[in-house]
């Protein structure tokens, strides 16, 4: 075997895949980059300035300071303390001068309400992760593993097209045959190609996206609305006047009717709710951006995988409307790139393609391991050979 042959035939081996690892796939990402920032903010922001608040709340003792008469002793301003504590009511007057009194018990809820809305923020996420995330992974799984067995069985290909071309003894028979099997698509591997148009036409992975992005982005502005309901009802509501003329202070002639309390944790609260509204409208474009993502196809990923002849028949049905199941799994294939191992060798290709002279010549991998093996990846020129004078010699001409 000479020396050219064998080098080929490394060649060949060498850009064969390995086969894929059983760890594939317990490593494939489920969840987008961006929403899985989205989920990490969304819900650890509140989680977070929750645990702030409880830690000031337990160090900081009471959460209320009533300035109580003077001749209170300190167990009745204690008393007081936790009187007012306790029924959070303000007392006061209209224009009119009638009494009138106000609830300020949402202050004393409020970082309960903030669990809560962690607890909302994360109902999307479970949506997606036992609704959607088991077909997604099934769907992956066979899909990069077919991307990886196309690629391997173009190599393979190639490998035999050279062991049938140095087995023939007529070039012509065999580019004939090579022509032939191309027009006729056997080399084609129509089980991935069916198996992503069938995914074309089915929604059910879309609709559940979409609907996680649309109860995030409701979640998202009703936390919103109720920080804004906050501030204009109650976050302007720092100082309250309590009535204590309640339980054991009832009837004692010498307690007011009414004494002043303020809210010692009010800044505290004030803070976090500003702090949760501002990153949560913040969030709202990226949620949208993330839906939005549905409307246009990975031209990336796919002019790399246009390489395959599985690929080339499928790119030029993706004229219709991106919002499909496939356009997702595109997604999710582009955030676990890492694990699809024919994609760095066919983007290689894909870039040596463009920068060849010849474009013509190389259509898919298959061109491109046989120009690499030695092979033309067209049928050899014939030649007509006619004796030039005394039978002395004997030129032969192209045929162009």
């Amino acid at each position: 075997m000479s020396l050219s042959h064998t080098a080929a035939e490394y060649m060949l081996s060498d850009a064969l895949l390995p086969e894929p690892s059983s760890s594939r796939a317990k490593g494939l990402r489920l969840e987008l980059p961006s929403d899985r920032v989205l989920k990490f903010i969304a819900v650890g922001l509140p989680l977070f300035l929750v645990s702030l608040a409880f830690a000031r709340e337990f160090s900081a003792g009471s959460q209320i300071s009533c300035f109580s008469p003077s001749n209170f002793t300190g167990k009745q301003s204690a008393y007081a303390d936790t009187a007012c504590w306790d029924s959070l009511l303000h007392h006061g007057f209209d224009a009119e001068g009638r009494a009138v009194t106000k609830s300020l018990w949402a202050l004393k809820v409020f970082p309960y309400s903030l669990l809560v809305v962690a607890v909302l923020m994360y109902l999307p996420y479970l949506l997606w992760r036992y609704a959607a995330s088991p077909a997604l992974h099934s769907d992956l799984l066979f899909i990069i593993d077919e991307l990886d067995k196309s690629y391997n069985r173009s190599v393979r290909l190639v490998q035999h097209m050279r062991k049938v071309q140095q087995a023939s003894d007529d070039p012509e028979q065999f580019w004939e045959e090579y022509e032939r099997a191309r027009q006729e698509r056997y080399f084609e591997f129509p089980l991935l190609e069916r198996y992503l148009a069938r995914k074309q036409h089915s929604h059910s992975l879309v609709i559940i996206y979409l609907l996680r992005n649309l109860l995030l982005l409701l979640f998202l502005a009703a936390t919103c609305l109720y920080l804004v309901f906050l501030h204009l009802n109650i976050f302007f509501q720092d100082e309250f006047s309590c009535s204590i003329k309640t339980g054991l202070l009832q009837d004692e002639p010498h307690v007011p009717p009414l004494i002043p309390c303020k809210l010692v944790f009010f800044s505290v609260f004030q803070l976090i709710s500003l702090t949760v509204g501002g990153v949560y409208v913040l969030l709202m474009p990226v949620v949208v951006y993330s839906a939005l993502q549905l409307c246009q196809w990975d031209k990336g990923l796919l002019s790399v995988y246009e390489m395959l002849p599985a690929f080339d028949l499928l790119s030029r049905k993706m004229l219709t409307c991106p919002v499909n199941d496939l356009n997702v799994i595109l997604l999710f294939l582009r955030a676990n790139i890492s694990e699809l191992t024919s994609f760095s060798r066919l983007n290689a290709v894909s870039a040596l393609r463009e920068a060849s002279a010849e474009k013509q010549d190389i259509d898919t991998v298959v061109d491109f391991m046989t120009l690499l093996a030695g092979l033309e990846a067209t049928k050899p020129k014939h030649q007509a050979c006619m004796p030039l004078g005394n039978g002395e010699a004997i030129a032969c001409c192209q045929d162009l």
